[in-house]
């Protein structure tokens, strides 16, 4: 193994001009930690998010948390995994991971398995989206067979792989998704699809049990309206409004929650569970060479993708 690594940092917040390739030095996995060679990195909107506005993290910082690679260094007393175990995982989140590098260390239990049936593009295109989904329709709303569930945004990088989890669960899904993404969401499961740009989707959709809003602003007020008595509204783009949204919610006789993703190893094997049995399938939007960072953003940013977008190693 050489000593130093591409990977992607940036000195300030802005546009995807901001993302710079460079040497680093390999991390060492601290306890508990261990160390992947990673093969495929999955861009997500928080990345973009985070490159242009900062948030939580204040530059210089590595970019990206989605990873799947393969174990080349466990530090001592780590027993889940060996040298060689192919792995993907959501690394240290909401902490700088800097995932999109050839190697990163992060805490073992933010890892699972590989499932044999992915390939790298594919696994790494599963974390951050699959544990968003997870948490909110199984952890949050705990979604039972004959339920009926919106879920907007339904062909995005969570979307789609929501509409799998919530018909795994046995759920009767709706999606909303314009009309060229149909024919994709009937195959990925979804029972009834509307197009948000012909049709009001308070007027075509009503007495739902759960949705799982992945747009947020006005579609917030506007979803509350399809919900059956007691149903549960699921916000995600704004995590931190919990209190509006459960205060708009019980005015309604709903329930309102927010989902804020956290590593989960137990999750993310579950996930791999139902790619094994062919009942979750990551979409790939595209995949760019790591040094084409700034393109994989910016296509990222337009929201036109259906899936996920991959970096490759």
């Amino acid at each position: 193994m050489t000593e130093t690594m591409r990977t992607v940092r940036q000195d300030a917040l802005g546009g995807a001009e901001v993302l710079n390739l460079t040497d680093s030095p390999i991390p060492a996995p601290n306890a508990t930690e261990i160390l992947v060679k990673t093969h495929a990195a999955g861009v997500n909107p928080i990345d973009w998010k985070i490159r242009e506005y900062g948030l939580w993290l204040t530059p210089p910082f590595g970019v990206g948390w989605d990873v799947s690679g393969t174990v080349v260094a466990v530090s001592p007393g780590e027993n889940r995994f060996k040298v060689g175990d192919e792995v993907f995982g959501l690394p240290a989140f909401p902490n700088e991971a800097a995932g999109y590098s050839e190697y990163v260390a992060g805490p073992a239990r933010h890892f699972a398995r590989k499932p044999s049936a992915l390939d790298h593009v594919q696994a790494a295109a599963l974390p951050m989206a699959a544990l968003t989904a997870w948490q909110a329709l199984v952890d949050g709303a705990d979604v039972q067979p004959g339920q009926r569930v919106l879920v907007h945004a339904a062909a995005g990088g969570v979307g789609h792989l929501a509409v799998q989890i919530a018909k795994a669960r046995g759920a009767y899904v709706i999606g909303t998704a314009s009309a060229a993404k149909h024919d994709v969401l009937r195959e990925l499961g979804a029972d009834e699809v509307v197009d948000y740009t012909a049709v009001d989707f308070t007027e075509a959709v009503k007495d739902v049990d759960v949705v799982l809003d992945l747009i947020g602003g006005e579609y917030e007020d506007r979803s509350l309206r399809t919900l059956r008595p007691g149903g549960t509204y699921i916000g995600v783009i704004n995590p931190l409004a919990l209190d509006e949204i459960r205060a708009k919610a019980e005015a309604l006789g709903l329930r309102g929650i927010t989902v804020n993703v956290a590593p989960d190893h137990a999750v993310l094997e579950q996930v791999a569970a139902l790619a094994e049995e062919g009942r979750l399938r990551p979409l790939v939007a595209g995949t760019f060479p790591l040094q084409d960072v700034r393109e994989a953003h910016e296509l990222s940013q337009s929201q036109r993708a259906t899936g996920k977008i991959v970096l490759t190693f």
